[in-house]
């Protein structure tokens, strides 16, 4: 039992919030708290932007140091990049500012509450919540907490029950990841959609040398500003695509490579090529594992692999 009392109950009917620090997550996440009766009393934030966030997201909610913002909450919400967590956290042990008894949450996607040692052993509960979608700072993403997932670890079945309850409790999907897995779960999450919207962006740019300067009369020109008839053409495309991997699986694999068609590989290469070279090689890498997938054709994949691709 701690200071709140629990023993095998869910976080308590109403938190008092604090937030590290007012970036596009943590407001967003304190946002989604307040709407189900949480209150977030502080949040820190240095620039302009996380001030402005902070006025507009949370305007009731008093913008302190850190460890001011600390020492007022029973559930702290540490939303800083990755690369930060570590030294906030041992910067929040050595000010003890962190009263025993805190439910400390980080919302890093790489981590689970090892890196929250420092504040588990003054007595504050770990837990780590990653909610597994992007966030642009618009009004969407509070929106669209409420059908996100939410990888959540914990150091014991009592801090599973608090991650549970306060993921159902803002609309999300808890999903239990172990200590031992959280990079491999956080690499999955960067694979698909870091990766997909490069792969997106490069097939924008070649889509725009095919189309521009083709315009039907009315037509919107084909320029770099995002938004345009390239986009249109490929939303449809990719959202069906999108839908039928995640519903079907790798059957949903359609196109030259899934035919063993080595002309149209080959073809494709040389497009690209002369567009761009790296989009070319973004091309062929994409291509060699689909067609280690879906077991192409040796002629495939000697394209694929390195060989020359002549008329």
């Amino acid at each position: 039992m701690n200071s709140f009392g629990i023993t095998n109950a869910p976080a308590p009917a109403r938190l008092s919030v604090g937030i590290v620090s007012a970036g596009r997550v943590g407001t967003a996440l304190g946002a989604a708290f307040e709407r189900v009766g949480h209150v977030v009393v502080a949040c820190s934030a240095v620039s302009d932007v996380s001030r402005h966030r902070a006025a507009t997201r949370l305007p009731e909610s008093q913008i302190l140091p850190v460890d001011e913002v600390a020492g007022r909450c029973n559930l702290l919400l540490l939303a800083v990049p990755d690369t930060e967590l570590s030294s906030l956290v041992k910067g929040l042990a050595a000010t003890g500012s962190v009263a025993a008894g805190t439910i400390v949450v980080h919302v890093s996607g790489a981590h689970g509450t090892a890196i929250l040692e420092p504040l588990t052993e003054q007595g504050a509960v770990p837990l780590a919540i990653h909610p597994a979608m992007t966030f642009t700072g618009h009004d969407e993403d509070i929106d669209r907490i409420s059908s996100a997932c939410f990888g959540i670890t914990a150091a014991d079945e009592i801090g599973y029950a608090i991650a549970q309850s306060l993921v159902l409790e803002i609309g999300g999907e808890p999903v239990r990841v172990p200590e031992s897995m959280r990079t491999t779960y956080h690499a999955a999450l960067a694979h698909g959609s870091n990766h997909l919207v490069t792969l997106v962006a490069d097939a924008v740019e070649a889509l725009r040398s095919a189309l521009q300067g083709e315009e039907l009369l009315g037509q919107q020109l084909v320029d770099d500003a995002p938004g345009g008839v390239a986009e249109r053409v490929l939303q449809p495309l990719l959202s069906a695509a999108l839908d039928n991997v995640l519903r079907r699986g790798p059957s949903a694999l359609t196109g030259p490579v899934a035919r063993g068609d080595a002309k149209a590989v080959a073809a494709h290469l040389r497009a690209l090529e002369a567009v761009d070279p790296q989009i070319a090689a973004g091309y062929r890498a994409m291509s060699l594992r689909s067609a280690q997938r879906a077991g192409s054709k040796p002629e495939v994949m000697a394209i694929l692999e390195g060989a020359e691709y002549g008329e």
